[in-house]
């Protein structure tokens, strides 16, 4: 028997109506009403020529042939059920995007910048990880990395993002009368582990050998700078992550140069690997972004 079209509806009714041994929550589950099941089923048996439940006052029971068509009815829905769950899974990772970068970079700048990326392209899922290890771009591992590093990495293509700066900050209250670089030396300090750090600042500011009084380190810029705001010593900021605690008043600028930074921020993935279409149209996005925003403020200190 050839099985038609027009008998899925009945089969995915009685297959409900047969899990709950119901036909009212079969219809609610099915968002029909409870006589459409019951009219799925009975067209059901017109067809087959058998009983498949037995009616009673209290419900409904199945027969012996209705418990052999839910089976079979059951495991052919589930089958399909997770093969259309697969294709959909299947689309989404088409649009998503695996990118693996800094916490401090994707908290304090690319996180705000994001929004006009997702207008720009609402198809596009993007997944971030911002462990502390070099990602590994093997099977399930991200499209791209977004680095902080000097630029070359074995076996990786690397596009340079933008560069980064050494700023010396503190909070409004550790920051009264410090007018020189020489009295940041008199602060405490916070640091992280950048291995570009305070001595490095005081050398170019100079302020060599100055004896430092480091009170407290961090792994992650982003809880220095935090640590910084809440007034446990002057930090060292990157240029690129400091508008989140600058911009709401709670570090300010200190006395002292801008140190350009040894490394710079760039994309990586592997070399030998094309970029998928969505993760191209990021990196696009992000390198179109950084420009526009290196050529605003061009203008802005030439004007």
């Amino acid at each position: 028997m050839a099985l038609r079209g027009d008998w899925l509806p009945a089969l995915a009714a009685f297959e409900a109506a047969a899990r709950h041994q119901n036909f009212a929550h079969a219809a609610a589950e099915l968002h029909l009403t409870a006589s459409a099941v019951s009219h799925h089923v009975r067209k059901l048996e017109e067809r087959l020529g058998v009983p498949l439940f037995r009616r009673h006052a209290r419900g409904v029971q199945l027969t012996p042939e209705g418990r052999r068509l839910a089976d079979a009815a059951g495991t052919a829905l589930t089958d399909i059920e997770g093969t259309l769950r697969g294709l959909r899974s299947d689309a989404d990772d088409r649009d998503r995007v695996r990118i693996s970068t800094l916490h401090s970079l994707l908290h304090a700048w690319l996180m705000p910048r994001l929004p006009a990326f997702a207008e720009a392209f609402p198809e596009i899922r993007l997944e971030f990880d911002t462990g502390i290890a070099l990602a590994r771009f093997d099977a399930g591992g991200p499209d791209l990395a977004i680095r902080h590093g000097p630029g070359h990495w074995p076996g990786l293509a690397a596009y340079h993002v933008m560069d980064d700066a050494l700023v010396p900050l503190a909070p409004p209250s550790l920051a009264a009368g410090v007018e020189t670089p020489a009295d940041i030396a008199r602060l405490p300090l916070v640091s992280d582990l950048a291995r570009q750090g305070w001595p490095d600042w005081f050398r170019a500011a100079g302020v060599p050998g100055a004896r430092l009084d480091f009170r407290h380190s961090f792994s992650d810029s982003t809880d220095a700078m935090e640590a910084s705001a809440l007034g446990l010593g002057a930090a060292l900021g990157r240029e690129k992550i400091l508008a989140p605690w600058v911009d709401g008043g709670r570090l300010q600028r200190l006395p002292g140069p801008y140190v350009p930074a040894r490394w710079q921020y760039h994309i990586v993935h592997p070399a030998h690997r094309r970029l998928r279409p969505p993760a191209q149209r990021f990196v696009d996005w992000l390198l179109a972004t950084t420009l526009d925003e290196r050529t605003a403020e061009h203008a802005a200190g030439h004007a």
